[in-house]
């Protein structure tokens, strides 16, 4: 059994990469690191090919981080998954609205989601440039909404909320979107997978 975090780690993107290679599974190199610490994830390979990316995406993304910015996520697990560290090193913070009590009562008092309410507000927010959603398709809708209404001008989106209901379509909104997006494919995605992609770009593209 092995103990060491890093060998565990190491040991397991070499597993990864052998049965990548052995299943003939071809994975753009650009993004590699990105598409194998989702796998490590999840231990689900048919991620290989649920990937979507705008030609953009990494670029507008590392230099919105590199130059410090506020990254608006949907949920605080996604908070809990992502290196604060490297966040920090680079003068940027992560948070989130859906749980504050305001967001509560006033999302209960007009009827919607407090997803929905968590992403208008933030919106709003001028140094947030980067939107991370792994669970509610109603922020991404709501995200795509304000957009087209030029109402927010984001420097990236990384859209890979999990379920059945909407999911696959608000990714396919933002993947039309003029945005640089990375997106999920279908019903997959959730918290996990949107934290391990925003750390993959922390630890091996800036």
């Amino acid at each position: 059994m092995i103990t060491d975090p890093l060998e565990i780690e190491k040991k397991s993107f070499e597993i990864i990469t052998n049965e990548l290679n052995t299943n003939h599974i071809q994975i753009p190199k650009k993004y590699e690191k990105i598409i194998k610490r989702v796998i490590h994830t999840t231990a689900d390979f048919e991620y290989a090919s649920l990937f979507q990316f705008s030609d953009d995406f990494l670029t507008t993304i590392t230099q919105a981080i590199k130059t410090g910015c506020r990254i608006y996520a949907d949920t605080n697990m996604i908070i809990a998954g992502v290196n604060k560290h490297h966040l920090a090193k680079n003068r940027c913070e992560i948070y989130t609205l859906v749980h504050e009590p305001a967001i509560r009562e006033e999302a209960k008092a007009k009827g919607i989601t407090r997803s929905l309410l968590g992403m208008d507000k933030a919106c709003q927010d001028g140094q947030t440039k980067i939107f991370v959603i792994g669970n509610a398709p109603t922020a991404l809708f709501h995200l795509y909404k304000k957009i087209e209404e030029e109402k927010v001008q984001p420097a990236a989106i990384i859209g890979v909320p999990v379920g059945f209901v909407g999911a696959g379509e608000s990714k396919n909104q933002i993947a039309l979107s003029k945005i640089p997006n990375l997106i999920i494919k279908g019903r997959k995605g959730g918290s996990t997978v949107a934290a391990s992609i925003l750390n993959a770009i922390l630890y091996h593209y800036l």
